[in-house]
């Protein structure tokens, strides 16, 4: 094998070991639960990941390759019309049987499988298409962490996922803003390494003199809005937002909790521990993020001054809050990095559309991305839940404005 063959192997099989091990603290009952049509099952992205490769790399390309069972094809499939019928997302929690050994069975064999195909030396076009599997499982790995935070937190017990990791008690630095001058800046991917689609079409925009916010909203801060009566006064609310709230009795942020008068944050490292009013809020809806910069006299970043204040201000570094940590929680802290990376991922106020210039991809991987350009806002920077060697500057994640079960905060802005 060549050097590029053995490293996207040992990668390859390190992917598929670590979403594996985010699942061995559940239980076999753990790995059915769909509490709403957002979550899907544990066992299910263990088996939606293999049907990935199998799928797009081993049935077109490995010679004699079988499928393990005919039938995965139909539960393991997700949104591609191309390839066929499937389970609809809200019934995923229906599929009680394959047991988990045998999904944990499916993902060995096509392993194997997969490890035989690339010691084959396949060309660069294959190459190309497992690393967008290995990307794929890493989305399904951070998709993974939010689901299994949303089956235990929603049970009555509120069980830990694991021990409580002791973190550092900081108090947040005061709220200071960083400038950018007017002016015409690329965004956009360029030069080499992976990128998603819906980063493509390097292009040029036009941005006035803005300011943002060198830290995270925080648990304390949101708190205020919460008191100073920020769900029960519609002016800072969108006319949708504001029914939102009405319809769905929204009051908080996802996984708060009031014990006798003092509110609790459910963690998955913990269980149900006091809010720690110096982290970054999380699980907060484009809703109720743009609300809270209304109430403020502020707004939410465009996904272009994101892009350009974290190009200028923004790092990686060994105080970056990734899954790699394992803490699975924003952190109380600001390393001098501003928190551009990790924690939690921040709303801006863009809708997610395409880039001038992008076109889908030919075949089935073109249903990747572009069909989801409608009706969903970016967020940027990555999270607790996000691999570090996944995350890059001009990573855009979208979601539907109303929802939460991620780890999503917010970044304050404003015009010069």
């Amino acid at each position: 094998m060549i050097l590029e063959q053995v490293h996207i192997l040992e990668r390859f099989l390190a992917i598929r070991s670590k979403t594996e091990e985010i699942c061995k603290p559940l239980s076999p009952e753990d790995h059915v639960v769909q509490p709403i049509v957002d979550v899907s099952p544990p066992k299910w992205h263990l088996g939606h990941t293999t049907w990935f490769f199998e799928t797009f790399v081993l049935l077109p390309n490995l010679k004699g390759y079988k499928v393990f069972d005919p039938d995965y094809n139909f539960l393991f499939n997700s949104y591609y019309e191309s390839i066929g019928s499937r389970v609809i997302r809200t019934n995923r929690g229906n599929i009680t049987r394959p047991g988990v050994n045998e999904v944990l069975k499916y993902r060995s064999y096509v392993d194997q499988h997969m490890k035989h195909y690339l010691d084959q030396n396949p060309g660069r076009e294959v190459i190309q298409l497992v690393e967008l599997g290995m990307q794929h499982e890493q989305q399904h790995q951070e998709l993974l962490i939010y689901d299994i935070k949303y089956i235990l937190g929603k049970n009555p017990l509120f069980p830990a996922y694991g021990k409580q990791n002791v973190l550092p008690k900081k108090e947040a630095s005061p709220l200071n803003w960083l400038n950018v001058e007017e002016g015409t800046y690329q965004i956009g991917h360029k030069g080499q390494g992976f990128s998603f689609d819906n980063e493509h079409g390097l292009h040029t925009v036009f941005l006035h003199k803005y300011a943002i916010a060198d830290r995270l909203i925080t648990n304390g801060e949101y708190l205020e809005f919460m008191e100073n009566g920020g769900y029960d006064n519609f002016r800072p609310w969108l006319s949708e937002a504001w029914e939102w709230v009405n319809t769905n009795k929204i009051n908080s942020p996802e996984h708060w909790h009031l014990v006798e008068g003092q509110w609790h944050q459910y963690c998955l490292n913990g269980g149900l521990l006091p809010l720690d009013l110096n982290a970054p809020v999380t699980h907060i809806s484009f809703y109720e993020a743009d609300a809270f910069a209304k109430w403020k006299g502020l707004r939410l970043p465009t996904e272009f001054e994101w892009e350009v204040a974290c190009k200028r201000y923004g790092k990686i570094d060994d105080s970056s809050n990734f899954s790699d940590t394992g803490i699975y929680q924003p952190r109380s802290q600001n390393q001098g990095n501003n928190q551009f990376y990790g924690d939690v991922w921040e709303w801006t106020s863009s809708a997610y559309r395409p880039y001038p210039y992008y076109e889908a991809p030919e075949g089935a991987v073109g249903e990747y991305n572009g069909k989801f350009m409608i009706n969903q806002m970016v967020l940027r920077g990555g999270s607790c839940a996000t691999p570090r060697n996944h995350i890059r500057l001009t990573y855009r994640n979208f979601f539907s404005p109303h929802l939460r079960w991620m780890f999503s905060g917010l970044r304050l802005a404003k015009h010069i």
